[in-house]
Formats: C-alpha cells, structure tokens, sequence
C-alpha cells in the first residue's frame, strides 16, 4: 500500500456527512446546491445521450466544446486562447489538478501552497513526488504577503498550486495581492496551476481576476474551470484546463493516461450551457448572494462572528471572539449532535498549524432548509 493514501484518515466531509445521517440533521457541511441545475443544460445532456455520440469522443474534448470554452473566457475575461491548442476537456477540475502535479513536478521539486486549503492538494503533490512548501493565511481577511511569500519560494520552487477564490476562506484575492504572487513565480521561474472554478459564483461586484491575464504570466500558468461549479452541477465533473502550447502538451499526456476523455453528453450539455446569455449566469451569483446574505444575517442575529464572504457557497464564522474555549472540531461534533446542523471545522483544511476557532457553513440551499437551521442554531451560544 502506499503510504500517502494508506495513511489518510478518513475525510471531514464523510465524517461530518455520517454524524448528519446519524442525528438527522441540516447538513449544511459538503458544498453542494439543493437546486438541481439549468433544466435546459439538464435536458440537452439526455438529448445528446440518447441521440448524439456515445463512443470515445476525441482525448482533447470535443472541438464544439474546446470552441465555447475560448469562447467563454473572451467574453467574461478577456483571454485570448486557442482553443485547437490552449483547451483541453477533464473529468472534473480534481483530475486537471492530480494531471498538472504528475506533469510538471518532478521528485524533489518544491510546490507552494496555500492554507487552508481542498483536501486532495497535499496528497496529489506528495504523490507526485513534490516537496510541499505551505504558507499559512489567517483570518479574518486571509491575505497573503511579501514575507510570507519569501519564507515559501526558493530556487527550487517548481509550481504554485493557487486557488481563487479561496474555497475553504470564501476569499476573492485582490489584484495587488495577484500582482504580487505573479512577481515572485516570474523572479522564481515558476509555474503556477490556478484553481479557479469559482470564478462565476463571486459577489458584491467583484470581477474575477484570471491569473493568465497578469503580465508576464502568459506562459506560466495553468488556468482551471469547473462546469460543476459554473451550473450548480457538481456532479457531471466536467473541467476546463487552458494553458500555452508548450504546457498544454505536457497536461495532455497525462490526461491521456488518466482518464483519457470525459462522457461525450456531458461535454455537449457544457458547450451549450456556456453559451447562455449573460443574465443566466449573473442571476445566477445573484441567488447565490442573496442566500448568502440571508443566511449569513441569521448567524449575526443569532450573535455568531460572520466572516466576509465574497465568493463560492459557504460562509464562515469565527468561534475565537466569543471565548468559548473549544476548537472548531469539537463544536462542530457538538453541534450537530445536539443541535442538528452540520458544518465543517476549517482547521480539517490545514497540513500543519492549524487555525482552530472557524467554522463554515454551506449556503447553497432553499431558504425553508436555511431557515431550519437557523432554527436550530439559535440556542447553539447560550448553551455552549
């Protein structure tokens, strides 16, 4: 067996999934939506099953869809990419991730990460054989810096692997911050993999800053999607990598030997989908945003430290100004055992010193399952 897999335990999410089975509770824990998605994306997936392609369809994707994904990117980011050359089809983001460790790191190569951070980082980095240089962010605003950037590079540092927003913090990093990343992969020769597949589900305003967009990150940057996360579809897996020719042909050969392609149904549905008109996709952030802002409105009713949250599904509060003395696990566990809503303690996201005292809650739900925890969250302070 090998170690790096044998020896992770089990994951907080099916822990948490199991004690909300157990105490029937709200599970406000896994980040997914109740909504079952764009009916009409829905609907041209069974079209195409039952009367298009159902055999391999070409390693790349399908060029209809290769074409909506440039496409895409021009019209909401304003990238200019190939789509012949620069785009290539996944089976979901995860796996573009576990292709660019096992292509671009080599044993003994450096890889900077950022904490707290998506479970499958760590483990796809050391199986590739990286040396994994974390840099720890703190809340509440989560921001990373110049010093902490100079303790994490050095002449070894082979890949960044950086996620925007931020998935476990909820946090859109500002384009100084961008700028200030970009000049150390630049001054280091780095490539950096961006996780970006919250791009669309962003809010109050903001714009989504694509790291291939900055100077000079052009041929160093590995671009990630997510149609899961674009149409509350988190189960077609379905992901997007853009990158230079020169990078691409690496990503390609390893994707060849992973999964090769992805069902054809899925990628027609996708290509349709991104082609939608722009109202789709901003009310789409703007459903988001108002659960959020309702959910969120609840928790400071209830008299719980919300945390800014400017993109994804989850918003997060911070135990430590209520001097409860207990971490983040251990509320977690009580919480849903005696109250009946599960959430995630955010130090699970950690490899090494771990901020103890958030938790985060998923609030991609309808407002009847929102309100029910609401419910049952309202005594959670008094008796803690």
């Amino acid at each position: 067996m090998n170690p790096i897999f044998a020896n992770i335990e089990t994951s907080v999410f099916e822990v948490m999934s199991r004690l909300a089975r157990e105490h029937e509770a709200v599970n406000l824990g896994q980040g997914f939506p109740d909504d079952p998605g764009p009916e009409d994306v829905r609907r041209k997936a069974a079209e195409a099953v039952v009367s298009g392609w159902n055999q391999y369809p070409p390693m790349m994707g399908l060029p209809e869809l290769r074409r909506a994904v440039a496409d895409h990117y021009r019209h909401w980011q304003g990238l200019q990419l190939d789509p012949e050359s620069e785009v290539m089809i996944t089976s979901g983001a995860t796996e573009a991730i576990a292709g660019a460790m096992l292509a671009l790191i080599e044993p003994g190569d450096e890889v900077v990460l950022f904490q707290p951070m998506y479970d499958a980082y760590l483990p796809l980095v050391l199986r590739a054989g990286g040396v994994p240089k974390l840099v720890r962010l703190k809340p509440p605003h989560w921001r990373l810096d110049k010093e902490m950037l100079a303790q994490a590079f050095s002449p070894r540092t082979r890949v960044v692997l950086f996620n925007n927003p931020l998935n476990p913090t909820a946090t859109v990093f500002a384009e100084d911050q961008l700028s200030l990343l970009a000049r150390f992969c630049i001054e280091h020769d780095s490539i950096v993999v961006c996780d970006e597949v919250w791009e669309h589900v962003i809010f109050d305003g903001r714009r989504h800053v694509p790291m291939l967009s900055l100077p000079g990150m052009r041929e160093r940057t590995v671009k990630i999607g997510s149609a899961g996360k674009i149409f509350s579809l988190t189960g077609w897996k379905v992901g997007f990598v853009c990158a230079a020719p020169k990078i691409m042909r690496v990503l390609a050969k390893a994707h060849q030997f992973i999964t090769f392609t992805t069902p054809p149904n899925l990628q027609a549905a996708v290509a349709y989908g991104l082609g939608k008109d722009d109202g789709y996709f901003l009310g789409s952030r703007a459903g988001f945003e108002r659960s959020r802002d309702r959910f969120s409105d609840g928790l400071r009713q209830i008299g719980f430290p919300v945390l800014p949250s400017e993109a994804t599904y989850f918003v997060n509060v911070d135990l430590a100004p209520l001097g409860l003395n207990v971490d983040d696990e251990s509320f977690c566990k009580r919480l849903v055992a005696e109250h009946g809503v599960a959430a995630i303690p955010v130090s699970a996201f950690y490899a090494e010193e771990p901020v103890k005292s958030v938790v985060r809650f998923c609030f991609a739900k309808t407002d009847a399952t929102l309100d029910k925890a609401l419910e049952r969250l309202a005594g959670t302070l008094k008796r803690a």
